[in-house]
């Protein structure tokens, strides 16, 4: 707002003509774009997004209508003064309703006369009969809400006072309790000695500019709330997914449950440090026969529900095939082949180890994942590693093999990317072999997984992340 004006010094005229005309074009032509894109909104009153997006619309529209009427006033001549005697003036048609000119008056208080004046649609703004004297300065606050009359004192005040504009929000109530918004706009006129004269005022009523943004505000309350709920039950339905899909057991298992050579097996998943949606991580441990097991473990891009029922597919796959017979090569190829038809493309990584128990033998092939790692005695090394592209990244480039030898106390273990946090790739691995002396001395698999999860588990991790430890015990 301007500076306070003064008593000799009156405001210029407002600019006119060609530059006003193409403001208005260039509304106009907004507001039927908007307008159009506004009837194209589905008006479904049980989905919180559209209500959203139809309030904006609405708030939208409401305010470019007041730019449109706004710069029509401008491009006229200014209206007459408020002084003006009912001789001198035709008596205007009372604007509509829910025209700008019917939201908006002026006031104008003289302090050195005690004279007041106010427009005729200030009456109908602030309720009062057309017939009835304006209001001064000291009685305005009679119209206000009781409490927002300390505001409009001190805004009144300060003008007055201390020259400073007014720029403010009050309620007042017409009959039958009809709660109306009033924004007023003033200045004080300032006389040759710097006193304040008199002051002027514009006000408005913003009732249904602030019903829109309030409707605005709740939509977006809503639609925030109803996301929120939303996030919720897809968490809660991925974490129940995955609870159903990974292995129920724990602690650690014996394969077979009876038999002289023996498989001592253990896994834990560790979770993020913050709160993240559930993952693509999974493992497996299954017995095939009384003479074999298979071992895996794996990753499947993306989050939430949509990892998790992938991850359902690609185990029950894995379990399938390999009860079949089929080596851990061909297994993956399988994979890689299932992978390309699923209606959402997505890339895996995983490793499968099928291990004979009469030799002590361990067949497995991998897809763009981490070896598993021996530990012998207080040492320990990764495999050296078959060729394999992650699932879904070369269809048909088919995933080789390798075996390995293991003697009795020897320790595999198998984990997902971010098992270390901080650590990827051969740094990752390099920590996870410095756990060998730990590891020595006949522990369990279950006391190994535990060793792991007390290195690793406290650090800070942004994603899910599995390990599987097999102990040769017999």
């Amino acid at each position: 707002m301007p500076s306070p004006l003064s008593a000799d010094r009156p405001a210029a005229r407002p600019p006119g003509g060609a530059p006003v005309d193409a403001l208005i074009s260039q509304t106009r032509r907004l507001k039927g774009e908007v307008d159009a894109v506004r009837r194209d909104t589905p008006a479904d009153a049980g989905d919180p997004r559209e209500r959203w997006r139809r309030a904006l619309y609405d708030l939208a529209m409401h305010q470019l209508d007041d730019l449109d009427e706004h710069l029509a006033q401008l491009r006229e001549d200014p209206p007459p003064a408020p002084g003006a005697s009912a001789e001198e003036l035709p008596a205007p048609p009372a604007p509509p309703r829910a025209s700008l000119l019917s939201r908006v008056g002026s006031a104008e208080w003289d302090l050195l006369t005690d004279e007041v004046s106010w427009s005729g649609e200030l009456h109908r703004i602030l309720g009062r009969d057309p017939a009835a004297p304006p209001l001064t300065l000291d009685e305005l606050p009679s119209l206000v809400l009781d409490e927002d009359r300390p505001r409009l004192t001190e805004m009144v005040t300060g003008c007055l006072v201390d020259g400073r504009p007014i720029d403010g929000e009050f309620r007042v109530v017409h009959a039958a309790d009809d709660l109306r918004t009033v924004h007023m706009m003033g200045e004080p006129v300032l006389g040759a000695d710097g006193s304040t004269v008199s002051m002027w005022a514009i006000l408005r009523d913003v009732s249904e500019l602030r019903r829109c943004r309030r409707a605005v505000s709740e939509t977006r309350d809503s639609l925030h709330r109803h996301r929120h709920a939303a996030a919720r039950s897809e968490h809660r339905l991925a974490v129940e997914l995955q609870e159903a899909v990974l292995p129920a057991w724990h602690g650690s298992l014996r394969f077979p449950r009876r038999g002289p050579r023996a498989l001592d097996v253990a896994a834990a998943q560790l979770p993020p440090t913050a709160q993240a949606s559930v993952g693509g991580d999974w493992y497996e441990a299954l017995e095939l026969s009384a003479d074999a097991t298979l071992l895996g473990v794996g990753e499947l891009t993306g989050h939430g529900v949509t990892a998790a029922s992938g991850v359902a597919m690609l185990l029950g796959a894995v379990r399938g095939m390999a009860l079949s017979g089929a080596a851990p090569g061909p297994l993956l190829d399988c994979l890689d082949r299932l992978l390309g038809t699923t209606a959402q493309p997505a890339l895996a990584g995983a490793v499968c180890l099928r291990y004979r128990h009469d030799t002590r033998t361990a067949v497995w092939a991998r897809a763009g994942h981490p070896a598993p790692l021996l530990y012998r005695g207080r040492t320990g090394r990764a495999l050296e590693a078959p060729q394999g592209a992650p699932l879904g990244a070369a269809p048909g480039s088919g995933h080789g093999q390798a075996e390995e030898t293991l003697e009795v106390g020897d320790l595999l273990l198998l984990h997902t990317d971010g098992l270390v946090p901080g650590h990827t790739g051969a740094a990752a691995v390099h920590r996870l072999l410095a756990l060998a002396p730990r590891f020595a001395g006949g522990r369990s698999a279950q006391t190994c997984v535990q060793e792991v999860v007390r290195e690793f588990g406290a650090g800070e991790r942004a994603e899910h992340a599995c390990v599987l430890v097999a102990r040769i015990a017999s």
